[in-house]
Protein backbone atom coordinates (compact mmCIF):
# COMPACT_ATOMS: atom_id res chain seq x y z
CA UNK A 1 0.00 0.00 0.00
CA UNK A 2 1.46 3.69 -1.02
CA UNK A 3 1.80 5.50 1.77
CA UNK A 4 -0.84 8.47 2.64
CA UNK A 5 -0.49 11.57 0.67
CA UNK A 6 0.69 13.66 3.31
CA UNK A 7 0.12 17.82 4.52
CA UNK A 8 3.60 19.79 4.43
CA UNK A 9 3.51 23.13 6.21
CA UNK A 10 6.89 25.18 5.18
CA UNK A 11 6.70 28.47 7.17
CA UNK A 12 8.75 31.79 7.74
CA UNK A 13 10.37 34.79 6.72
CA UNK A 14 10.78 36.44 3.24
CA UNK A 15 14.47 35.17 1.69
CA UNK A 16 14.33 31.94 4.61
CA UNK A 17 14.45 29.96 1.32
CA UNK A 18 11.22 28.40 1.50
CA UNK A 19 10.05 28.94 -2.37
CA UNK A 20 13.32 27.10 -3.17
CA UNK A 21 13.04 24.52 -1.00
CA UNK A 22 9.45 23.69 -1.08
CA UNK A 23 9.71 23.18 -5.04
CA UNK A 24 12.25 20.90 -4.65
CA UNK A 25 11.04 19.14 -1.61
CA UNK A 26 6.96 18.77 -3.81
CA UNK A 27 9.75 17.51 -6.57
CA UNK A 28 11.42 14.83 -5.23
CA UNK A 29 7.90 13.52 -3.39
CA UNK A 30 5.40 14.05 -6.59
CA UNK A 31 3.39 16.45 -4.66
CA UNK A 32 1.63 19.79 -5.50
CA UNK A 33 3.63 23.27 -4.25
CA UNK A 34 1.32 25.83 -3.38
CA UNK A 35 2.76 29.25 -2.85
CA UNK A 36 0.71 31.59 -0.50
CA UNK A 37 2.98 34.26 -0.81
CA UNK A 38 1.50 34.54 -4.57
CA UNK A 39 -1.96 34.55 -3.83
CA UNK A 40 -1.15 37.63 -1.45
CA UNK A 41 0.92 39.07 -4.41
CA UNK A 42 -1.99 38.51 -6.67
CA UNK A 43 -4.69 39.72 -4.58
CA UNK A 44 -2.58 43.18 -3.69
CA UNK A 45 -1.48 43.68 -7.82
CA UNK A 46 -5.51 43.53 -8.62
CA UNK A 47 -6.26 45.89 -6.01
CA UNK A 48 -3.96 47.77 -7.12
CA UNK A 49 -4.58 47.65 -11.19
CA UNK A 50 -8.27 47.93 -10.60
CA UNK A 51 -7.75 50.85 -8.24
CA UNK A 52 -9.11 49.38 -5.14
CA UNK A 53 -7.39 51.02 -1.82
CA UNK A 54 -5.99 48.67 0.70
CA UNK A 55 -7.29 50.40 3.62
CA UNK A 56 -10.57 49.32 2.52
CA UNK A 57 -10.82 45.96 3.98
CA UNK A 58 -14.47 45.35 3.12
CA UNK A 59 -13.38 46.35 -1.05
CA UNK A 60 -10.58 44.03 -1.19
CA UNK A 61 -11.97 41.38 1.03
CA UNK A 62 -14.83 41.00 -1.86
CA UNK A 63 -12.02 41.07 -4.57
CA UNK A 64 -10.39 38.25 -3.44
CA UNK A 65 -13.59 36.29 -2.90
CA UNK A 66 -14.74 37.22 -6.25
CA UNK A 67 -11.07 36.72 -8.03
CA UNK A 68 -10.22 33.53 -10.14
CA UNK A 69 -6.51 32.76 -9.00
CA UNK A 70 -4.52 29.80 -10.95
CA UNK A 71 -0.86 28.61 -9.27
CA UNK A 72 0.73 26.50 -11.79
CA UNK A 73 4.74 25.52 -11.67
CA UNK A 74 6.20 28.70 -12.84
CA UNK A 75 3.32 30.52 -13.49
CA UNK A 76 0.81 33.09 -11.41
CA UNK A 77 -2.51 34.32 -12.73
CA UNK A 78 -5.27 36.37 -11.59
CA UNK A 79 -8.66 36.92 -13.81
CA UNK A 80 -6.72 36.13 -16.87
CA UNK A 81 -3.88 38.23 -16.31
CA UNK A 82 -0.29 36.73 -15.99
CA UNK A 83 0.86 38.41 -13.26
CA UNK A 84 4.02 35.84 -12.90
CA UNK A 85 6.79 38.61 -13.20
CA UNK A 86 4.78 41.78 -11.89
CA UNK A 87 3.97 40.13 -8.51
CA UNK A 88 7.67 40.15 -7.36
CA UNK A 89 8.18 44.13 -6.98
CA UNK A 90 9.20 46.11 -3.84
CA UNK A 91 5.86 47.70 -5.25
CA UNK A 92 3.84 44.19 -4.64
CA UNK A 93 5.70 43.53 -1.68
CA UNK A 94 4.62 46.36 0.29
CA UNK A 95 0.92 46.09 -1.28
CA UNK A 96 1.03 42.32 -0.46
CA UNK A 97 2.18 43.24 3.22
CA UNK A 98 -0.81 45.55 3.34
CA UNK A 99 -3.04 43.35 2.07
CA UNK A 100 -2.20 40.16 4.55
CA UNK A 101 -2.99 42.07 7.39
CA UNK A 102 -6.68 41.98 6.51
CA UNK A 103 -8.28 39.37 8.19
CA UNK A 104 -11.17 39.20 5.71
CA UNK A 105 -8.86 38.92 2.85
CA UNK A 106 -6.82 36.53 5.27
CA UNK A 107 -9.89 34.37 5.38
CA UNK A 108 -10.77 34.12 1.78
CA UNK A 109 -7.31 33.11 0.44
CA UNK A 110 -6.96 30.71 3.99
CA UNK A 111 -10.55 29.02 3.04
CA UNK A 112 -8.78 28.27 -0.70
CA UNK A 113 -5.86 27.37 0.57
CA UNK A 114 -7.53 24.79 2.75
CA UNK A 115 -9.32 23.60 -0.04
CA UNK A 116 -6.01 23.17 -2.05
CA UNK A 117 -4.31 20.75 0.60
CA UNK A 118 -7.38 19.25 2.20
CA UNK A 119 -6.36 15.63 0.52
CA UNK A 120 -2.54 15.73 1.31
CA UNK A 121 0.07 14.76 -0.87
CA UNK A 122 0.64 19.17 -0.61
CA UNK A 123 4.23 21.24 0.09
CA UNK A 124 2.76 24.55 1.25
CA UNK A 125 4.51 27.46 1.65
CA UNK A 126 3.65 30.76 3.60
CA UNK A 127 3.99 32.39 7.13
CA UNK A 128 0.97 30.51 8.77
CA UNK A 129 0.32 27.81 7.46
CA UNK A 130 1.66 25.31 10.59
CA UNK A 131 -0.39 27.45 12.91
CA UNK A 132 -3.74 28.82 11.15
CA UNK A 133 -4.19 27.21 7.46
CA UNK A 134 -2.93 23.37 8.49
CA UNK A 135 -2.83 23.47 12.58
CA UNK A 136 -2.50 19.71 12.34
CA UNK A 137 -0.52 19.46 9.11
CA UNK A 138 1.73 16.69 9.30
CA UNK A 139 4.77 17.90 8.90
CA UNK A 140 5.57 21.56 10.10
CA UNK A 141 8.80 23.23 9.26
CA UNK A 142 10.05 26.45 9.62
CA UNK A 143 13.22 28.10 7.94
CA UNK A 144 14.94 31.13 8.91
CA UNK A 145 18.18 32.86 8.13
CA UNK A 146 20.62 35.83 9.43
CA UNK A 147 19.08 39.07 8.43
CA UNK A 148 22.24 39.64 6.33
CA UNK A 149 21.84 36.04 4.60
CA UNK A 150 18.00 36.63 3.71
CA UNK A 151 18.93 40.04 2.25
CA UNK A 152 21.75 38.25 0.36
CA UNK A 153 19.82 35.94 -1.33
CA UNK A 154 16.61 38.45 -2.65
CA UNK A 155 19.04 40.73 -3.78
CA UNK A 156 21.11 37.99 -5.88
CA UNK A 157 17.08 36.06 -6.99
CA UNK A 158 17.00 36.64 -10.65
CA UNK A 159 13.17 36.09 -10.52
CA UNK A 160 12.49 39.41 -8.52
CA UNK A 161 12.98 42.96 -9.46
CA UNK A 162 15.08 43.37 -6.51
CA UNK A 163 18.10 41.14 -8.24
CA UNK A 164 20.82 43.59 -8.65
CA UNK A 165 19.87 46.12 -5.86
CA UNK A 166 22.16 45.90 -3.04
CA UNK A 167 21.68 43.96 -0.09
CA UNK A 168 21.85 46.96 2.32
CA UNK A 169 18.85 48.66 0.50
CA UNK A 170 17.03 45.42 0.08
CA UNK A 171 17.29 44.38 4.35
CA UNK A 172 15.93 47.80 5.07
CA UNK A 173 12.19 46.62 2.60
CA UNK A 174 12.38 43.41 4.41
CA UNK A 175 12.71 44.77 7.48
CA UNK A 176 9.84 46.46 7.72
CA UNK A 177 8.30 43.31 5.91
CA UNK A 178 8.98 40.86 8.59
CA UNK A 179 7.37 43.78 11.06
CA UNK A 180 4.69 43.53 9.58
CA UNK A 181 4.21 39.71 9.74
CA UNK A 182 5.55 39.48 13.29
CA UNK A 183 2.73 42.21 14.56
CA UNK A 184 -0.41 41.89 12.34
CA UNK A 185 -3.51 41.41 14.32
CA UNK A 186 -4.46 38.07 12.17
CA UNK A 187 -2.12 35.21 11.89
CA UNK A 188 0.74 36.94 12.31
CA UNK A 189 4.06 35.19 11.92
CA UNK A 190 5.04 32.59 14.36
CA UNK A 191 7.40 29.81 15.53
CA UNK A 192 4.18 26.95 15.76
CA UNK A 193 5.55 25.10 19.09
CA UNK A 194 5.27 21.72 16.83
CA UNK A 195 7.80 22.98 14.05
CA UNK A 196 11.08 21.93 13.30
CA UNK A 197 12.87 24.96 12.45
CA UNK A 198 15.84 24.83 10.37
CA UNK A 199 18.58 28.03 9.85
CA UNK A 200 19.16 27.69 6.70
CA UNK A 201 22.18 30.53 6.69
CA UNK A 202 25.17 29.01 4.76
CA UNK A 203 23.34 25.84 4.13
CA UNK A 204 22.79 24.52 0.43
CA UNK A 205 19.64 23.48 -0.87
CA UNK A 206 19.99 20.29 -0.64
CA UNK A 207 21.33 19.89 2.43
CA UNK A 208 17.98 21.45 3.66
CA UNK A 209 15.90 19.12 1.83
CA UNK A 210 17.26 16.43 3.27
CA UNK A 211 16.98 16.99 6.53
CA UNK A 212 13.41 17.49 5.61
CA UNK A 213 13.15 14.70 3.73
CA UNK A 214 14.00 12.65 6.87
CA UNK A 215 11.51 14.26 8.69
CA UNK A 216 9.10 13.13 6.15
CA UNK A 217 10.09 9.36 6.40
CA UNK A 218 9.58 9.50 9.73
CA UNK A 219 6.30 10.93 9.86
CA UNK A 220 5.62 7.91 7.77
CA UNK A 221 6.89 5.37 9.40
CA UNK A 222 5.13 6.60 12.60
Amino acid sequence: MPPRPLIIAIDGPSGAGKGTVARELALRLNYKHVDTGAMYRAVAWKALHDGVSLDDEDAVGTLAQQAAIHLEPGKVAIDGHDVTVRIRTPEIDRAAAAAARLPKVRAVLVDRQRFEGARGGVVMEGRDIGTVVFPDADVKVYLDASPEERARRRAADPSHATAGTAASEVAVDMAARDRSDKTRASSPLVLAPDAVEIDTTGVGVDEVVARIMGIVEERRRN
